[in-house]
């Protein structure tokens, strides 16, 4: 398994210690729902989102929780890369008709976390995600697990996050510390918010507290 999965390969570490943090305070961000179904996204590539997602999904796998990973980046998707799975079938051939759901979702090392790859890249990722198809898997889903986490793409760079973000229960932003400038964040809320996605906070990536102290924060929306 992937160095990057710190909340399964040193779940004693700092690194994984602040994804049991950031667990806790999405759970606290929605007191009065279960939450069923999580979006990570990013507003510029590279400032770790995809490593962030499946570092809550392992966390919340640790809690007891029973949950599918689903990487809905269909353009540049990692998730068979991280976890070392095939990526013959997965979430494109589903959307496409092309393969049954239970052959896309493959159990990982770490227990009660399976995940769903992203399949072959198609020449539509935004039209599939927008499909009634994606509409029935997301129901189906639901009915196997307690937590489906998407994976999508940045939401500067293409509508894929936007399209999610309207459909599951809370959405979680990246930003890169140093890389973010204000103003793609700011685009990036805007774009979330247009979308009418609720979100449940900003994870600020690499913050320095300390002399070489690699980070993360979270803050919710208040």
């Amino acid at each position: 398994m992937s160095r990057k999965i710190v909340a399964a390969t040193h779940p004693k570490s700092i690194n994984a210690e602040q994804y049991r943090t950031i667990r806790t305070n999405i759970n606290f961000s929605m007191p009065d729902q279960e939450l069923r179904t999580l979006l990570v996204t990013s507003a510029s590539p590279a400032e770790g989102k995809s490593t962030t997602a499946s570092n809550i999904s392992v966390v919340f796998a640790q809690e007891g929780k029973k949950v599918l990973l689903i990487d809905a980046d269909m353009r540049k998707p990692t998730s068979h890369h991280t976890f070392k799975l095939t990526n013959m079938y997965g979430l494109s051939t589903v959307l496409t008709r092309q393969g049954e759901v239970e052959e896309a979702i493959q159990k990982t090392d770490v227990e009660n976390l399976w995940v769903m790859t992203s399949g072959p890249i198609p020449p539509n990722p935004a039209e599939l995600l927008a499909s009634k198809n994606m509409d029935f898997l997301y129901s189906r889903l639901q009915e196997d697990f307690d937590l489906l986490v998407f994976d999508t793409p940045p939401i500067l760079s293409v509508s894929d996050a936007q399209i999610v973000s309207n459909k599951v229960d809370g959405t979680v932003l990246v930003i890169n510390t140093g890389q973010s400038e204000k103003e793609s964040s700011l685009k990036a809320k805007e774009l979330l918010l247009s979308a009418k996605a609720n979100i449940l906070g900003v994870i600020l990536n690499n913050f320095n507290l300390e002399k070489n102290q690699y980070y993360y924060q979270y803050y919710g929306e208040g």
